[in-house]
């Protein structure tokens, strides 16, 4: 296979074993760039193969997939929602439920090959900044590599679930008195002083695991492209790589179409939506990010030039929720649909809504929003702003008035 990386902005090439995350020409983002024309992939071939990621195998820039660092990640359910459909107001709503990988999350499946390139480069520790759900997935794909993990989080600010996964699979954690966006510039330091392989989304070998999010879609909706991907944006590496897969599918004949794709932001942290609505290239950072969905609480995404690049190219729009849609969505999944997401998950629910209202979005569109973390990576959401359970002495009296007042 042959593989380069290429500088998004100033299209400079470099050879597959330059260990930069930015061109060193210019500082742009890099971009992982396959010659698609000596890759044979058919719709035959896939139909014999496990439903995980590295099915894909063809796709995967990694030296020896046989070998690749896995957790048996990819190959998450596509839920067809129409009590969602009914909520938004559009005609057919599908979730791509992201939080049934190894560990919860999407991370996972940049995780996969990001530790497998680690490995090929000679790497023997891995770091990351994180909002939670990246040290979480880090720390477990390091462990099954048997290398060391550092993460750097901001203190107090990380979900307990996704903390107490860092911690279990015995990452080096440290809690910095800043957020999100001081912390991955400290990594980046770090990582270049001491020789520890950087594993946020600013490396571009990891979004190619992400990729797969939308090759999966392509196939669980009988090859056929949904008209709209809504993706949640903390870092924007997802959108920009699930925009990518849909690419390279259609480069190699397998589906006629692509989606548009479409971002949404929490309100307290919208740089990226705000560049949008300006017709900017360039985001203004935000910078005390704020919003009760902790996983995109990102003031200055890094990949902000990729996920504007992906919307624009690909016809479709960015827009911010408020703390209060995004939970009341997080609600409405749950209860109607049976899946359990955290706050930031729920963002691409509540932004389909409202674009919906608004008029950007179709009413006769087929819709997949895609659902980024697991409920019980932020327990003590659900606990501070539902109701509690309810208490009662072991009395079948008592139990018997619950159960007769609806309760």
């Amino acid at each position: 296979m042959k593989v380069a990386l290429r500088c998004i902005s100033c299209e400079k090439t470099y050879s597959q074993d330059t260990r930069s995350y930015t061109c060193p020409e210019c500082s742009g983002l890099l971009e992982v760039c396959i010659d698609l024309d000596e890759v044979r992939l058919t719709k035959g071939m896939l139909e014999q193969r496990s439903f995980t990621l590295w099915r894909y195998r063809e796709l995967m820039p990694v030296m020896d997939a046989s070998r690749a660092v896995s957790l048996r990640e990819g190959g998450t359910p596509l839920y067809r929602a129409p009590e969602i459909a009914e909520y938004a107001g559009v005609r057919e709503v599908y979730i791509k439920n992201e939080g049934a990988n190894p560990t919860g999350s999407f991370k996972d499946r940049g995780m996969t090959v990001g530790v497998t390139k680690a490995l090929e480069f000679g790497a023997r520790a891995v770091g990351c900044a994180s909002t939670g759900n990246t040290s979480a997935s880090l720390s477990a794909y390091a462990a099954k590599a048997g290398i060391r993990c550092l993460v750097l989080l901001p203190a107090g600010k990380i979900a307990l679930g996704k903390l107490a996964q860092a911690v279990l699979h015995g990452a080096t954690v440290v809690g910095i008195r800043a957020n999100f966006d001081v912390a991955l510039s400290l990594i980046k330091e770090a990582c270049a002083k001491y020789g520890v392989y950087l594993l946020n989304s600013i490396n571009p070998w990891r979004l190619e695991g992400q990729k797969s999010c939308g090759f999966e879609i392509a196939e669980q909706l009988g090859w056929e492209v949904p008209d709209r991907v809504v993706v949640p944006m903390g870092n924007c590496g997802n959108i920009s790589a699930i925009w990518k897969g849909f690419r390279e599918f259609r480069s190699l004949g397998l589906i006629d179409e692509l989606p548009a794709m479409t971002g949404i932001q929490a309100e307290g942290a919208s740089p990226v939506v705000e560049a949008f609505r300006a017709g900017r290239s360039e985001i203004v950072p935000v910078k005390e990010p704020e919003t009760v969905a902790t996983a995109i609480r990102i003031g200055a995404p890094v990949n902000a030039p990729k996920a504007l690049r992906a919307i624009r190219e690909s016809g479709g729009c960015a827009e911010s929720v408020s703390d209060a849609e995004i939970l009341e969505a997080q609600r409405v999944l749950a209860r109607c649909e049976g899946v359990g997401v955290e706050p930031a998950s729920a963002a691409s629910v509540a932004g389909l809504r409202k674009l919906v209202e608004m008029g950007e979005v179709d009413r006769s569109e087929r819709v997949v929003c895609v659902t980024t973390g697991h409920a019980l990576k932020d327990p003590e959401i659900i606990f501070s702003r539902y109701e509690k359970p309810l208490e009662i002495e072991p009395s079948i009296l008592e139990l018997g008035k619950i159960i007769s007042s609806g309760a």
